[in-house]
């Protein structure tokens, strides 16, 4: 049994009879009443998310869970599969069990995190930020650089971010894969 002091981002509980990845949490010690702890929970059976307050102090169930590196293979329609880099077993996961499908490239190596009870797998955890190549854009028009303007472009994998108008089709930049936003133009 954890507390509410224990709280921290990627932690899961069971709450609900389900069990929850904590997303985001912030703790509140206002000037009159007791602490608290605002959090937003993502079920990782159905990838719902709530947010929920606990009073400071709270007992929590958490889970233990065990993290291993998985590579992205291949997805056919609502199917994700992964291989272990360990031990080449291989495992298919459903589309609600990944944060950011839509920036997964085939090849990159991701952390699946399992329930040490059942050796369910419970969560994916992708990389900080992702590598992918434009594949179409329009062109920046010259002169229209005076605020922080940006443009729609799709990247290999399909997904559509905003990106500045110095970037161009054939450029590689590096995409923020927890906001889904364009970081830098990628170093060769």
């Amino acid at each position: 049994m954890a507390t509410t002091s224990d709280i921290r981002k990627g932690l899961c509980i069971r709450y609900n009879n389900d069990i929850y990845k904590i997303v985001e949490f912030l703790h509140v010690k206002p000037g009159k009443g007791p602490a608290f702890v605002r959090t937003k929970l993502k079920s990782v059976t159905s990838g719902k998310v709530l947010d929920n307050t606990f009073s400071a102090g709270h007992k929590i169930e958490d889970v233990r869970v065990e993290t291993r590196s998985y590579q992205f293979l291949y997805s056919d329609g609502e199917t994700y599969h992964f291989m272990n880099t360990d031990d080449y077993n291989q495992i298919a996961l459903q589309e609600s069990a990944l944060d950011s499908p839509e920036l997964l490239k085939e090849g990159e190596v991701v952390t699946i995190m399992f329930n040490t009870e059942d050796n369910m797998p419970l969560v994916v955890e992708m990389p900080a930020s992702v590598i992918l190549e434009v594949t179409q854009t329009e062109p920046g028009v010259k002169g229209n650089t005076a605020t922080n303007a940006t443009k729609p472009a799709t990247v290999e994998t399909g997904a559509r971010i905003n990106v500045p108008l110095f970037i161009n089709e054939g450029d590689r930049i590096r995409i923020d894969t927890e906001k889904g936003a364009y970081m830098e133009r990628a170093k060769e």
